[in-house]
């Protein structure tokens, strides 16, 4: 739900990120009121360009789902399409449709809604937790440590723009990127790879549904820069615009996201406006915690 050709209007300081992310996750329930769908309600992140991060819904969507579901049954994946952009100055409310509640597994339908239609049509899966085979795609070796590269802060501190201090102190994640990041300057190498540390600003909660939700929400963030490298092409391209899609997301071991995690993506085709991207997630041990899949519509001028 990225859209790099909105206007940009300047925005009061926001609240402190970490504050802010727990806020999003923690949503209203009406006191259990429902009809065919169990019913909830949050509130949305300020943004420069007033349209809603794509993340933030995704993160919301599992969390509402996540409330429908015994707690011994947690989330191993979910496919959502982006209908509509979202209005960043409006709450979203929450839908969640019952599918199956089966011996093992859960499915539900989340759809989050705005002026009373669908900005985001979602059906997540939960699963008792079980034993089984168990393999792993290796991470990659050579990766530099997260501490020797820079932040988004300190590659952005120069530029005084809306979006560039949103994007260096308004986000609840510190992102660090392998390669030269691409939010000015386009790649000097074009391939369809990219790579970034991630963790959140600060610690979060023990609650593992909370480490789910907002491992979904920083999924969000740079899974289309593959596309744009192989293209030679950066965020500020002028006349560029990109949007989400869709989002496909499978959670395949624990983790908490107030730790650095590997996010390494790859676009296997773009043709038609459109760009796959896909990104495995690692945590500092090894351990392959998610897989990512989503399309951007990507138009140059």
């Amino acid at each position: 739900m990225t859209d790099t050709n909105a206007d940009l209007e300047v925005e009061a300081p926001a609240e402190d990120p970490m504050e802010v992310l727990i806020d999003l996750l923690d949503l209203g329930d009406f006191d259990g009121a429902r009809t065919n769908e169990d019913i909830f309600l949050g509130p949305s992140q300020k943004q420069p360009r007033h349209r809603v991060f794509g993340g933030q819904v995704l993160a919301q969507s599992m969390m509402a789902g996540m409330r429908t579901v015994e707690a011994d049954r947690v989330a191993h994946s979910m496919h959502g399409y982006f209908l509509r952009p979202g209005d960043a100055n409006k709450p979203i409310t929450f839908g969640v449709e019952r599918l199956r509640d089966g011996r093992s597994f859960s499915a539900r339908r989340v759809h989050a809604y705005q002026d009373g239609v669908p900005i985001l049509s979602m059906i997540a899966s939960f699963q008792v937790e079980d034993e089984g085979l168990d393999h792993q795609a290796a991470m990659p070796e050579g990766i530099p440590d997260p501490e020797s590269l820079p932040s988004t802060a300190e590659l952005l501190s120069q530029y005084d723009h809306p979006l560039a201090r949103h994007m260096s102190s308004e986000r609840p994640f510190d992102v660090r990127h392998v390669d030269p990041a691409l939010y000015v300057s386009p790649p000097t190498e074009h391939v369809a790879t990219n790579a970034v540390w991630m963790k959140t600003m600060g610690p979060l909660p023990d609650d593992p549904n909370l480490h789910r939700a907002a491992l979904a929400y920083a999924s969000d963030y740079t899974l289309l820069e593959s596309i744009l490298r192989k293209h030679g092409l950066a965020w500020m391209t002028p006349g560029m615009s990109v949007a989400s899609l869709d989002h496909a997301m499978w959670w395949h071991r624990p983790a908490r996201v107030d730790e650095w995690m590997l996010y390494v993506q790859e676009s296997p085709s773009a043709q038609g406006a459109r760009g796959l991207a896909t990104g495995r997630i690692f945590n500092r041990e090894g351990l392959h915690v998610a897989t990512v899949a989503q399309e951007g519509m990507v138009r140059v001028p």
